[in-house]
């Protein structure tokens, strides 16, 4: 993939944090990049794994930072995931996730027998007794439901363990394998196109890991851009055995380039 190749996309899909900032702060150069995209008319869809905030306060975290966003722009699990469990039959479910985002799975039982398990962002509160008791319920005949499987995050100090150790430890203890909604799952590509009425072909995906977004992306047809950036580890990501159709500094050389 070469320079004329991004200056033909129609449309851009993203990641969040360690793209476009990391924690509270926006990265260098990041602020005018989405001003010169917008300038171009590309339209933009932040395509997150983030299951601890709603679209609103994702918008409004990076509005208070200088960006120009709209909450209508974020592509995120739990909506998704609500929609598969109904379409799937699946009406009684255990939710492991922030209490931030339990609106969005409004109409479905919380109440036991539990279908299905749904595993989200719970941060500190991972512990061995909750481990056990989703084991035994997993046991019992409950579906394993991830709204991702991310392996680790950027953090201010470093890199951080994701829930990706936590689903992969019950499908190792159950024997049963997750059914994993947000990236890389090709279904929140697909979904992200389809709000923004383009073709695979059109667009780019730009992110700072190797595996959910740039190996997600090419499993739905979507060219995948590595950014040197937020959680990115040269020796990691050689390590992967994932190709990316490009490598750039950053989401500011990459949008000078469109």
């Amino acid at each position: 993939m070469n320079t004329e190749d991004i200056g033909g996309i129609k449309g851009l899909l993203t990641d969040m944090d360690g793209v476009w900032f990391v924690g509270e702060r926006a990265l260098p150069g990041a602020i005018e990049a989405l001003a010169r995209l917008r300038a171009q008319s590309i339209p933009v869809r932040f395509v997150t794994n983030t299951t601890t905030k709603t679209r609103a306060e994702m918008a409004r975290k990076m509005l208070a930072m200088g960006f120009d966003v709209d909450e209508s722009e974020f592509i995120t699990t739990p909506a998704a995931a609500a929609t598969l469990l109904r379409a799937g039959g699946i009406e009684r479910v255990k939710l492991v996730i922030s209490h931030a985002i339990r609106g969005d799975f409004t109409g479905l039982s919380t109440k036991p027998p539990y279908q299905a398990v749904v595993i989200g962002d719970i941060g500190r509160a991972w512990s061995y007794d909750l481990m056990s008791e989703l084991f035994r319920e997993i046991m019992q005949g409950a579906e394993i439901v991830a709204l991702h499987k991310g392996r680790y995050w950027q953090v201010e100090d470093g890199l951080a363990l994701d829930i990706g150790a936590f689903v992969a430890g019950l499908e190792y203890a159950t024997g049963k394998t997750a059914a994993v909604i947000g990236k890389p799952s090709p279904a929140m590509f697909y979904a992200a196109l389809s709000d923004l009425g383009l073709e695979a072909e059109d667009v780019v995906m730009i992110g700072d890991d190797v595996y959910n977004d740039v190996a997600g992306a090419q499993s739905a047809g979507v060219r995948g851009i590595l950014v040197k950036s937020g959680k990115y580890r040269a020796d990691l990501v050689e390590e992967s055995g994932v190709e990316p159709d490009m490598v750039v500094e950053s989401i500011g050389e990459l949008a000078a380039w469109v």
